[in-house]
């Protein structure tokens, strides 16, 4: 299949934080909830579901996740833009003649929406995995390696044996995502595409 690598999305290729917020802060306004944005962003990367769990009953938090995915694309897609690297990360994968695919948590339209927002070329999407599903994406792709912000990133990699690259972009940090199987930290994307020539010319 050739050289295949995944990336996670959120704080991994784009900085989509204020605009996660922004959305998920008036969904909740929306059902007569308030969620402090400072406890949430410790928190994007993971589920929705999940996210909207931490702060709502069962019943609301179904509303407010309705409610996220019809006002995301207005206002938390314009918000987002590209994390440093990004760019030249999948520029070096495609100079290889591999694939870039992106398996995240989100739902794969708005996954596609960023991507397209920030001018991204991937080449495959996969929506709504988070860790060891991560990993059974990962897996059918055939991929060689996942790069995350996330410890659900470095799980979901190192359960199906991929190798995992955690870039601590997001909120966690090395120690983190070392512990949850990092097989490597970056601080960001920008030294991926030399990692990546080493990688191509001698892979482990």
């Amino acid at each position: 299949m050739g050289l295949v690598i995944g990336f996670d999305l959120d704080l991994t290729l784009v900085d989509s934080a204020d605009g996660i917020v922004v959305s998920m802060t008036e969904a909740a306004r929306r059902v007569g909830a308030t969620i402090d944005p400072h406890q949430l962003r410790p928190l994007i990367g993971l589920p929705l579901d999940v996210t909207l769990r931490t702060f709502l009953d069962e019943q609301r938090a179904e509303e407010a996740k309705q409610i996220y995915r019809a006002i995301y694309p207005e206002l938390g897609i314009p918000a987002t833009k590209p994390l440093p690297g990004a760019a030249e990360a999948i520029d070096a994968i495609h100079h290889h003649r591999g694939q870039a695919i992106v398996v995240s948590a989100k739902i794969e339209s708005a996954v596609r929406a960023v991507l397209a927002h920030v001018g991204l070329p991937v080449d495959d999407v996969i929506g709504e995995r988070f860790a060891e599903t991560k990993g059974t994406a990962l897996r059918e792709r055939g991929a060689d390696v996942y790069v995350g912000d996330h410890p659900g990133d470095m799980i979901g990699a190192r359960s199906v044996g991929v190798y995992a690259i955690g870039v601590t972009t997001g909120t966690h940090d090395p120690v983190a995502l070392r512990e949850a199987g990092a097989d490597v930290v970056f601080a960001d994307l920008l030294d991926f595409p030399y990692w990546l020539d080493d990688f191509v010319g001698n892979p482990t």
